[in-house]
């Protein structure tokens, strides 16, 4: 696999390179980057052959707040204002974000509800329109995917952590739902957030976090393989996620251009098929999870 492989994005129909750009981390996540770091790794990536770039926005940002409008007329204007910022009559990919339970508490059933009638339907109307290629949803949590695909006809899902070497719960549910009806997935957050790059290391992040205890001991059991075959575990970690037939496109994050071209270099670096036996008669890696041939 390379990065600037490129997988068809399900039934939109068009191609994208496996390789994403992140955009977290030059959103501020955790620490803010300077802007001409983050200048430097969009023109890095574009001439390492991406062409696929997701936003973020964390820390140290402009004096706003986020306000989530999931009604219809809201979308529109949104999806008007982001056409003339970027100089655009159309987008490939638009994503109703962060409908999860995550983001909205014990208000997510309520706030999912607003978006079934409004935002989506807002976003199926720009594709009728052609001012959009695909509509999908983008969340933390994969339940709130197959809910959304069960009442909307979406053409991608964006699910940011929950598909990873530590959380492979999605493989019987979401996943073959996704294949089933040809769905792109893009997966976000490979490394949970940190700690599936970095190891079992003081301070490591599990889902933006501190990681407990019981993820460090799980990670360090990866490491023990990891060890023994000479694998980076953040090769493996992205690997794997890469290796589901309906993934279409891992969106990783960078802190700089050697970071960048290091997630390249990962997606590439030789892995024996006997780590994956390994993980998998370890209880490591699910028996219905697929991994690189």
């Amino acid at each position: 696999m390379k990065g600037n492989d490129s997988r068809t994005f399900g039934r939109a129909g068009f191609d994208v390179t496996l390789l994403g750009y992140g955009g977290a981390p030059i959103g501020n996540i955790f620490r803010p980057i300077p802007e001409t770091d983050a200048q430097a790794q969009i023109a890095e990536a574009w001439n390492m052959g991406v062409r696929s770039f997701d936003t973020g926005i964390w820390v140290d940002t402009p004096p706003f707040r986020a306000d989530f409008d999931y009604s219809y007329d809201a979308v529109l204007r949104q999806v008007e204002d982001s056409l003339q910022r970027m100089c655009q009559d159309r987008f490939d990919v638009l994503y109703v974000h962060d409908v999860d339970r995550y983001t909205h508490g014990d208000a997510q059933p309520a706030r999912f509800a607003e978006a079934l009638a409004g935002a989506f339907p807002a976003l199926i109307r720009l594709r009728d329109e052609g001012v959009v290629r695909a509509i999908g949803v983008g969340v933390n949590e994969a339940d709130v995917c197959v809910d959304a695909l069960e009442h909307v006809d979406l053409d991608c899902v964006l699910l940011a952590g929950r598909y990873t070497l530590l959380e492979q719960d999605p493989v019987t549910d979401l996943l073959p739902l996704a294949a089933e009806r040809d769905v792109a997935i893009v997966l976000g957050g490979v490394f949970n957030s940190g700690v599936l790059a970095t190891g079992a290391v003081p301070g490591a992040k599990f889902n933006y976090q501190p990681a407990s205890e019981e993820v460090l001991g799980r990670v360090r059991d990866i490491e023990k393989f990891c060890a023994r075959h000479e694998v980076p575990l953040a090769a493996a970690s992205i690997q794997f996620a890469a290796a589901h037939p309906a993934v279409r496109e891992l969106l990783l994050g960078a802190r700089n251009c050697d970071q960048l071209r290091q997630n390249a270099a990962w997606l590439e670096h030789p892995i024996p098929a006997e780590f994956w036996q390994d993980l998998r008669a370890a209880g490591l890696i699910r028996e219905e999870a697929p991994t690189p041939p």
